[in-house]
């Protein structure tokens, strides 16, 4: 049967084609070289504020929930999430599914001097160059939507751009293939993304499979202070939060309570 991930890397393969045909990876390359260096994603997410740091996501909309923020400024969402105290920023630049653009990232690049994740399927190489190009510092890789042969060339691809990873997993059969790469930064994702179920219980259950040397990443879910301590108490370094915070109208306050407590 085929899943909601299966109809989407079917997507994301028809518009990484369209996209090399507007522009190049000779042009992407031309416009990373006028760019500074990246920043220390993991480093921010091993020293920032709160007991769990925070990775906010700027998002608009997904596929399970709809519309989250109809009244939708990337760049001030991204502004107040630094002021409430978050270590970085995850951007969703999907636009068919979640409403995203690349345009979101590089406006937030410009405003905003906290590292940035791009929060996409990426499934080809051209994807990171668009990345880098865009001002990321870090990029999404999923398991569930690679090969572990494909997770490994992404990964060290990536790192040949200055690009950090956060690679996700759902299935505990992918944590093998996931530390392989010796990526420093894991995500669990707490939402089966074939079914879109969630449950927060899924990584305080993968925790202790994970090596304490890797920045562990909670996904998904995530809503109150009930929530961060939980993950607090069995070590998890950081979380991912969008749609919770996306959907309060004070979202600096939102913040602050999910940071500090």
């Amino acid at each position: 049967m085929t899943t909601i991930l299966d109809q989407i890397v079917q997507t994301k393969i028809t518009e990484v084609a369209a996209a090399r045909r507007l522009v190049s990876e000779a042009e992407l390359r031309d416009q990373m070289d006028r760019l500074p260096p990246t920043r220390d994603f993991a480093a921010a997410l091993r020293g920032g504020p709160g007991r769990v740091r925070l990775i906010a996501e700027v998002k608009k909309a997904s596929p399970s929930a709809g519309l989250i923020r109809p009244n939708f400024d990337p760049v001030e969402i991204a502004q107040q999430y630094k002021l409430g105290g978050a270590s970085c920023i995850s951007v969703l630049t999907d636009q068919h599914y979640f409403q995203g653009h690349l345009d979101f990232l590089r406006a937030i690049r410009e405003a905003v001097d906290l590292p940035l994740l791009r929060k996409d399927f990426i499934i080809d190489s051209y994807q990171l160059l668009e990345a880098r190009a865009a001002g990321a510092d870090c990029v999404l890789l999923i398991a569930e939507c690679l090969k572990p042969t494909e997770l490994m060339r992404l990964h060290q691809q990536a790192l040949e751009l200055g690009l950090q990873t956060l690679i996700e997993l759902y299935d505990l059969e992918n944590i093998d293939p996931v530390l392989a790469t010796g990526g420093q930064i894991v995500g669990v994702n707490n939402r089966d993304l074939r079914t879109f179920v969630t449950d927060i219980q899924h990584t305080i259950r993968v925790r202790e499979l994970i090596p304490q040397d890797r920045v562990l990443v909670g996904e998904s879910g995530i809503a109150t202070s009930t929530d961060v301590d939980q993950l607090a108490a069995v070590g998890v370094q950081a979380m991912l939060v969008g749609e919770s915070l996306m959907r309060q109208q004070d979202v600096r306050h939102a913040t602050e309570q999910l940071v500090y407590g």
